[in-house]
Formats: C-alpha cells, structure tokens, sequence
C-alpha cells in the first residue's frame, strides 16, 4: 500500500500553457519533497495538457475533465488529495524553494492553526517584479487577519497550505464565482478558525492580461462583487443560525462596500 504525501498540492489549469512549465519546474524543485501535485486541467484547449504530460516525475498525478469551472475543479482536486496538507498554486505563479517546507513546518508546530499562507511579489508575464500588495504585508497574524477580513481580503489564495479536514468541511462555492477564496476565508474566520501567514515571501504571484485577478479588476464594480459575496455569505449564516460578532463587522463591510459601490457607479454615470 502507498505511503500518504505529507502535503498534495493542488493546481488548477485552464489554458495555462503559457506559463505553466515555470510553475511545474518551481514546485518540483521544493525543498520539502514530500508531496504529490494534483494537476487538474479543466477543459484546456491551448498545449496545457501536452505540457503537463511531458512531465515523467512520479508525484504527479494528472487528471481531466471538460470544462466545469474554478470552484469545481478544486473541489475535484481535494477530493483526490491523499496527504495531509493541501497547499494551493496556481498554473502561473511561481513558489519558491522552502515555501511547502516551512508552511508544512508552521501547521505541524502549531495544531491549532486550519491555515497558512504567505507574503506574496507581484510579478508581470516577463516574471519582473511588479511591487508587493500592502493588505497582505499588514495581516499575517491570526488577530490582524480576522480584524481586516470583513473589509478586505488579505490573504493571496495561490500561497495558501490547508489542513485537508478543514478543506474537505469547507468546499468551494460556485455561487461566489470570482471570489471563491474571498468567501472561504470568511466560512473560515466566521467558524472561528485559525488563519495565519508564514511572515516571508514564499509566492511570486504574475499579473497578467489573461489572470483572473486583472479579469476581476477589469469589472465595472469590485465594490459591488464584494458586497454581493459578502450578502451571501451573511445569508448562509443567517439561515444556519449562526450569526456572531465576527459576522456582524462583515455586515458593516458589506454596507461599505455598497456605500463605495453606489458612488462609483453615480460617478460613471455623470
């Protein structure tokens, strides 16, 4: 019987051929080499599914399916997670070398922490450095995180490592398409979870013409995305019973982001 990894690493891939052999390469040189990488292709119709299988190392297990989306081919990918941890990537960034070693070292010394991520680097297509992102460098503790969440997200989904238990009660949402990581960590800070960073810059993160990030900041209203994600959310715990003071500094987010949102709007229209 196989022996389980220490950490699966999950990575979605949805016409990523660009720069998806930069993130393969990364991952495989990790220090911490107790791992397999769950590469998920969802439907690619570029040269993702040639690339992926150029590879021969054998922690890599491919799988496939037609084109179903963020929310579903995570979910896929946890599903057949076998270890322990799950660290997540994305099919063009870039981690590096001690980044799974010392998230794996931060969850085994301290069992009470459901997830930690990283201070992440803007990179462009070239792989130049773009700058850093200032909610993230502001938020790395547990109390910082929680404080900031009901108004902004903080944490860089790419960079995260999860215990696979809190990943498997907590799926993705496909009704929070676009800001499925925005929403987790609100299921997760409003259960009262744990949520920390690795005080280091272990992810370089591209920004890109074809990322989602830009595709998201290219929409007409962030402002008004948030407000509907966090709407959700709020309803979700209003009809399981479980509002609480966290979720109540999330309403308050909610209606600054409608307040933002209605004004930016008023403005385009002048």
């Amino acid at each position: 019987m196989q022996q389980s990894p220490l950490i699966s690493v999950v990575l979605p891939v949805y016409n990523g051929a660009d720069f998806l052999r930069e993130t393969l390469d990364a991952i495989l040189v990790q220090t911490q080499a107790d791992f397999e990488l769950l590469v998920i292709n969802d439907g690619s119709t570029d040269q993702s599914e040639a690339i992926i299988q150029s590879y021969t190392d054998s922690r890599i297990r491919y799988f496939h399916h037609p084109n179903k989306g963020f929310a579903y081919t995570l979910n896929r990918g946890i599903g057949e997670a076998r270890g322990k941890y799950i660290a997540r990537i994305d099919a063009d960034d870039i981690c590096q070398p001690e980044r799974f070693r010392k998230q794996a070292a931060w969850l085994e010394e301290r069992p009470d922490t459901a997830l930690v991520g990283c201070f992440i680097t803007f990179i462009n297509e070239k792989g130049e450095i773009q700058g850093d992102w200032p909610e993230d460098r502001a938020n790395h503790t547990n109390a910082q995180i929680r404080k900031a969440l009901p108004f902004v997200n903080c944490i860089a989904h790419p960079g995260v490592m999860v215990r696979a238990e809190v990943f498997r009660r907590f799926p993705y949402l496909d009704s929070q398409k676009y800001l499925e990581d925005y929403d987790m960590w609100l299921r997760l800070a409003g259960a009262g979870l744990v949520m920390e960073k690795v005080p280091e810059m272990l992810l370089l993160y591209r920004v890109h013409t074809a990322s989602m990030t830009v595709s998201i900041i290219k929409k007409k209203n962030v402002f008004s995305r948030h407000f509907h994600c966090k709407r959700r959310y709020l309803a979700a715990r209003l009809s399981a019973g479980k509002l609480n003071g966290f979720d109540l500094r999330v309403f308050f987010g909610m209606c600054k982001d409608l307040v933002t949102a209605t004004g930016k709007n008023i403005k385009q229209k002048l």
